[in-house]
């Protein structure tokens, strides 16, 4: 089975173990009230038909718990986690699961009418809580590494040419990580050019660090019996912020799909009405790990504007109609991305996708092209912000330049900022 196959397989196991872990903890919970508050040791059997808070906490509580845990990133790396981290996790959500829980379901407990029940109440929640999540997760990730399931299978490339007998091995029996173990002579240019090649595998990409590279710090140690290796295609934002970043683009797209609905059908309308061809306009880029994907705008150009060769977009383009340029120049042309970001396909805040035919063209003066690949392309990021529409070659680079900074300083505020200034730039009309 694939390595990212047992990612989901143990991403849906342990959210079922934890589904249910929460029911049963809510039901033990209830089950402490009636026995120490309400002293009903011989009537156990109305345990099914409590006067308390039950059926609605009952759904809600696991499902808030479940929401929680992904939040905090748990469910994003289910293999190969240390029993140190699942610790702490499992303890930070169950503090936050337990207070919430208090304040929505338990506080109006009539039963509570003394300040030592309320404190009572929150501890015992928070005990079963934890000790209810913690030893089913534990039992499971125990299985697991005592079944070598976890175990990833890794492929080490010594030089450049041998990346033809990966493909090959890769497409028979796939491969969980690639280690480039390049410690001959390689240009930087052919490394790249390597990792290009790699990305749509969908492996984890590590290079053996050089003397200078252990020396100043970019060697990670992911394991005391292994080697240090500088990853690829790790992130720098934290798996609870990945997780919050995708959380928030799912309920921004779905508001803006809702909210923005009467001026999906003007627009559309408008377009329709003023320019003879399809509303739609949909155009293959490339997206996360190098991948291939349609996104979606409002069409702003004539029908057949481009004939066999791709053309950038200048200013004042003949090809593009007038309500076009007025689409463009408030960004409205782009609304339709909402369903990519929804999908998946794209977020908010990312590098801009770029079609296949100009990102050989950038490679050829900016190789390390490849590495936004790692994550998801974006309605808008600080490249866009800073450069504006690219309608050469040179602006491109910048803006590449531009969105891998930002891909190395990722973080939940930089985003809300990146977004505050694209807000700006669509009111004051300076999309184009």
């Amino acid at each position: 089975m694939k390595y990212w196959n047992k990612r989901k397989k143990y991403q849906l196991i342990y959210m079922l173990v934890d589904f249910v872990s929460a029911m049963l903890v809510w039901m033990a919970f209830l089950l402490f009230r009636w026995l120490v508050y309400e002293g009903r040791i011989f009537s156990i059997n109305t345990v099914l038909i409590p006067m308390f808070n039950f059926y609605w906490p009952l759904l809600l509580y696991p499902l808030g718990c479940v929401l929680v845990y992904y939040l905090s990133g748990y469910y994003l790396r289910p293999l190969r986690k240390p029993y140190s981290r699942e610790l702490r996790r499992t303890l930070i959500s169950s503090m936050i699961i337990s207070i919430g829980a208090f304040f929505l379901f338990v506080i109006d407990d009539p039963i509570n009418g003394h300040y030592d029940r309320y404190l009572t109440s929150l501890l015992v929640l928070f005990a079963i809580q934890f000790v209810g999540c913690y030893f089913p997760r534990l039992l499971v990730t125990f299985i697991a590494h005592k079944l070598d399931d976890v175990a990833p299978r890794r492929y080490i490339i010594h030089s450049i040419d041998e990346v033809h007998e990966f493909e090959k091995a890769h497409a028979q029996h796939p491969y969980d990580e690639v280690i480039l173990d390049l410690r001959s002579k390689t240009k930087e240019n052919d490394i790249y050019l390597l990792i290009n090649r790699l990305y749509p595998a969908n492996v984890e990409i590590s290079v053996v660090p050089s003397l200078y590279d252990m020396l100043t710090g970019a060697a990670v140690i992911a394991d005391v019996a292994d080697q240090p290796l500088i990853p690829i295609t790790e992130h720098k934002m934290s798996d609870a912020g990945l997780c919050i970043k995708r959380a928030f683009d799912v309920v921004i797209s779905l508001i803006a799909l809702l909210l923005f609905s009467p001026v999906y059908l003007l627009v559309a309308l408008v377009v329709w009405c003023t320019s003879r061809g399809p509303i739609f306009y949909r155009q293959e880029r490339i997206g996360l790990h190098g991948i291939p994907f349609n996104i979606v705008k409002f069409r702003t150009m004539r029908i057949h504007a481009e004939n066999d060769t791709p053309q950038l977009s200048l200013h004042n383009d003949p090809r593009v109609t007038r309500v076009g340029k007025i689409l463009r120049k408030y960004r409205l042309d782009e609304l339709p991305q909402f369903w990519n970001i929804l999908r998946g396909e794209m977020s908010i805040v990312g590098p801009r996708p770029e079609r296949r035919y100009f990102i050989n063209q950038i490679e050829e003066k900016a190789p390390y092209y490849c590495m936004i690949y790692k994550i998801r392309p974006g309605l808008t990021s600080w490249g866009p912000i800073r450069v504006g529409y690219t309608d050469t070659l040179d602006k491109m680079i910048r803006r590449l330049n531009y969105d891998i900074v930002y891909m190395e300083n990722m973080s939940l505020g930089l985003d809300l900022k990146i977004m505050f200034y694209t807000l700006g730039v669509i009111f004051n009309g300076k999309g184009r």
